[in-house]
């Protein structure tokens, strides 16, 4: 019996049947955890897969010399995403803010506003900064003097607009005169008048919010009615999420084949694109980082692996905007980020914050700075890195948006625009990883957010907690008192309690007595 047991037990030798059930089991386990990875991150497979596809359609429809009528078709399922996406920002912004601002109770919406507003100050100047330093280290205009509009055989850009009015014309479009208007047109900041004045429409949405929450019971239906607005956006968004794939395919695959000689202008711009894309590996990859661990201590690039699909949107879209429905989505279900925290922040950041267009027209003002063989003073560059901060917040979220705003800096500093061109040509190649670094910058400041906003609310529950114990205590004290006085004045032991007090009284005679 003993040797059978010790058989079944797996002590005697080879024979034993066990292990076999133990590598079946790990084989079962392995295949299980493998499928659950691939369900979970499916989406943002394929959606990684559709940009390496279309890089390499792009690469062998490129030598097809298609006309321009195929172009357009072969282009037409990457147009489509873009219109899906740009189709939902006006509900999403607009929802989102009024029932995130709704939710909150005006103090910590003040708190927190005046968190984000800094966070997103102080990371673009550091990402000016980042610009300007880059610029002079790498010196990308240097040597090129050659080089101009016409050896690219680019038009070229002009800008008679004064710094002052592009600076009025943002205060303009924070108050736009009529919202119906705002949702489709903004006051020409910069040269550019057509797109939506998401800035005019953030502020009402917020400050709409914030009178719906006084009015109290009267605005709760109303509050009721943007969230379920807002839900329902968000379930058009996750359906749109899953044409992602396909349209970013032909979206990349069709910039690829329109690239005329890139060879001519990654040579001769080459250093731009090198300073550019450093500065927002740099910012992008050590310095947020650093931030969102300074306040969480937690590992940020944990944070950014639930964030790949919006990312790869970013990177193939080049608008923030478009980006935001995907972002909201990702942030709330991957990193679990409360959903009054993210709708409130995120559309926020998708206008004002942008590290990435800061780091690129930094550079871009130092290169044709050098470009034109113009020595800058500390003033000037003092004045590049607050006209790009100042300027960034009202950057249009769109592809080749920043451009716009270079005109400003340069004005700013009395330099002439009309090599603007030179940007514009190589636009495409940097705008990708502008666009990456805004959106990461927007999702990280949602992250330090929620963290702050979790431990300001596990202090009040601690204090709630511990008014609560000494409520209890205070409750406590009153009932002994309470049975004290009960037992002396209660019917029922006053005739046992004669006697008692009686010894009592001779008790505390003689210590007042003695005492005495």
């Amino acid at each position: 019996m003993e040797e059978k047991k010790s058989e079944i037990n797996g002590h005697a030798g080879h024979k034993s049947p066990l292990p076999a059930v133990s590598i079946k089991s790990e084989k079962n386990s392995f295949k299980d955890r493998l499928m659950v990875f691939f369900k979970r991150n499916l989406l943002v497979i394929l959606t990684v897969s559709g940009v390496l596809v279309g890089v390499g359609l792009g690469m062998m429809v490129r030598n097809m010399n298609l006309t321009r009528a195929q172009m357009t078709y072969f282009a037409f399922p990457g147009e489509m995403l873009l219109r899906m996406l740009k189709m939902i920002i006006l509900p999403l912004v607009v929802c989102s803010l009024i029932s995130g601002a709704a939710s909150l109770d005006t103090r910590s919406l003040g708190k927190l506003g005046g968190i984000a507003v800094s966070y997103f100050l102080v990371t673009t100047l550091i990402a000016s900064s980042i610009g300007v330093a880059l610029a002079f280290i790498i010196k990308p205009g240097v040597g090129a003097g050659a080089l101009n509009t016409n050896n690219l055989g680019l038009e070229g850009l002009s800008s008679n607009k004064e710094t002052a009015d592009s600076f009025l014309d943002l205060a303009r479009n924070l108050f736009p005169s009529n919202l119906v208007a705002a949702a489709f047109r903004s006051v020409p900041y910069g040269t550019d008048a057509d797109g939506m004045n998401i800035l005019g429409l953030v502020l009402f949405a917020m400050v709409f919010g914030v009178a719906l929450r006084k009015l109290g019971a009267e605005g709760e239906e109303l509050i009721r009615f943007f969230n379920a607005f807002n839900e329902a956006t968000m379930v058009l968004v996750s359906w749109i999420m899953w044409y992602v794939p396909f349209g970013i395919m032909f979206l990349v695959g069709s910039k690829i084949v329109e690239m005329e000689d890139v060879v001519l202008l990654v040579t001769s711009l080459g250093k731009y694109i090198f300073a550019s894309i450093l500065g927002h590996i740099i910012h992008g990859g050590i310095v947020l980082p650093l931030i969102y661990f300074g306040f969480t201590r937690a590992n940020p690039f944990s944070f950014l692996s639930g964030l790949i699909t919006p990312f790869t949107t970013a990177f193939a879209t080049c608008s923030s905007s478009a980006t935001l429905p995907t972002m909201m989505k990702c942030v709330e279900e991957n990193n679990g980020v409360d959903k009054r925290i993210s709708r409130f922040i995120l559309p926020i950041g998708a206008t004002v914050n942008m590290d990435g267009a800061a780091i690129f027209q930094c550079v871009a003002a130092v290169f044709i700075a050098q470009l034109n063989n113009v020595e800058l003073n500390a003033g000037q560059i003092f004045t590049i890195l607050v006209t790009a901060t100042a300027s960034s917040v009202g950057a249009a979220g769109i592809p080749a948006g920043g451009i716009i705003t270079i005109a400003i800096i340069l004005e700013a500093i009395g330099l002439p625009t009309h090599d603007l061109s030179l940007m514009l040509a190589v636009d495409w190649i940097v705008d990708r990883t502008t666009t990456v670094v805004n959106v990461e910058g927007d999702a990280l400041g949602a992250g330090i957010l929620h963290h702050i906003n979790e431990q300001e609310m596990k202090k009040q529950r601690e204090q709630e907690q511990h008014q609560e114990e000494q409520d209890l205590q205070e409750v406590k004290v009153e009932v002994v008192a309470n049975v004290k006085a009960e037992e002396e004045t209660s019917p029922l032991v006053t005739h046992q309690n004669q006697g008692d007090s009686a010894s009592h009284e001779t008790l505390d005679k003689d210590g007042v007595e003695s005492v005495l």
